[in-house]
């Protein structure tokens, strides 16, 4: 009888060996990914970006570009379990913008008197604005970036009242809070909380904050990893809200049918979870309502064809 009892012990012993080899192996198939800083870390971002704009009014295109080159010093200021409080600060700020023949061409950093911007993006260089994100790559707020454009826009006193909202209006679409977040957001790969493994896909909606009215579906897959790295595709869909209203320019406002596409590729540092390069293309297409404005002289509303294509690159590197 024991020795029976013996031998099936053995047997299930030989059994069970498999079946814990088995588990163990699809266990080094999985890994979790998720955003690791330690207090004090300092990291160095750069982006090269151009945005164009096609609009036809009257069957004449008109053309918009916006060019970004900036710098931005990153430092971990507290680190808690899934939770870290980033201080930011632009170091190098260039920015072009070229609209019905006029061009504004600004680095921060090079007087310019004759352009009333220069001063304004001098202003916030290396005044530092805070970004409070979860482990997840959620952004749970950003502190003290509007109050530093506010104090920017003084710099455009001097200039007539509709020139002063026109450069105002500018400055927050394109360094605002909302513009900030959905730029970063668009930059960091939100993670799921579960380990995953290649070839697994997840996704997150987050709204339009600037200008568009709608939200973004955003797309993420694993494609591969090692000790160190991770590769992540990501996609986009782009939606607008048709019925609410959002200002163009000079008090003309609009609605907007537009969808979008995001195509992204990010190499992952899996210390920090950061994005080491990042490659991102954006193209949305669809048609502007200009609602009828007596005082613009829009007697009707006007449906105008729209095409945006963005290019970006960024790269982020750890310099302590």
């Amino acid at each position: 009888m024991m020795k029976r009892f013996l031998v099936s012990l053995a047997m299930g012993a030989a059994l069970a060996l498999p079946a814990t080899a088995q588990y163990q192996e699809e266990k080094r198939d999985y890994v979790d990914l998720a955003y690791n800083f330690q207090k004090g870390q300092q990291f160095e971002l750069k982006q090269e970006s151009r945005s164009e704009t096609y609009t036809t009014v009257d069957d004449v295109m008109q053309r918009v570009t916006r060019d970004f080159n900036n710098s931005i010093s990153i430092v971990v200021d507290d680190a808690v379990t899934g939770h870290f409080y980033l201080t930011f600060r632009y170091k190098e700020l260039k920015f072009n913008f070229n609209a019905r023949n006029q061009n504004i061409l600004v680095d921060a950093s090079v007087p310019n008197d004759k352009e009333p911007f220069q001063a304004a993006l001098k202003s916030i260089l290396d005044h530092p604005f805070t970004v409070d994100i979860a482990a997840s790559g959620f952004i749970n707020k950003i502190t003290g970036l509007d109050e530093l454009l506010d104090k920017a826009s003084a710099t455009f006193s001097n200039l007539k009242e509709d020139e002063q909202e026109a450069y105002k209006k500018l400055m927050k679409d394109q360094f605002g809070t909302n513009a900030f977040r959905s730029w970063l957001e668009q930059l960091l790969v939100i993670y799921p909380v579960r380990s995953i493994k290649t070839g697994t896909r997840w996704e997150e909606n987050v709204p339009i904050r600037t200008g568009l009215v709608g939200d973004i579906d955003l797309y993420w897959n694993l494609q591969t990893w090692d000790a160190q790295t991770a590769k992540i595709n990501g996609t986009g869909k782009v939606h607008t809200n048709k019925v609410e209203t959002f200002t163009i320019e000079d008090g003309i406002t609009a609605t907007a049918e537009i969808d979008g596409d995001i195509m992204s590729n990010y190499l992952i540092d899996r210390n920090t979870g950061l994005p080491s390069i990042c490659a991102q293309n954006t193209e949305m297409n669809g048609i502007y309502v200009y609602k009828a404005n007596k005082a613009k002289r829009i007697k009707k509303d006007i449906r105008v064809p729209v095409k945006i294509v963005t290019n970006s690159s960024y790269k982020i590197k750890q310099m302590k």
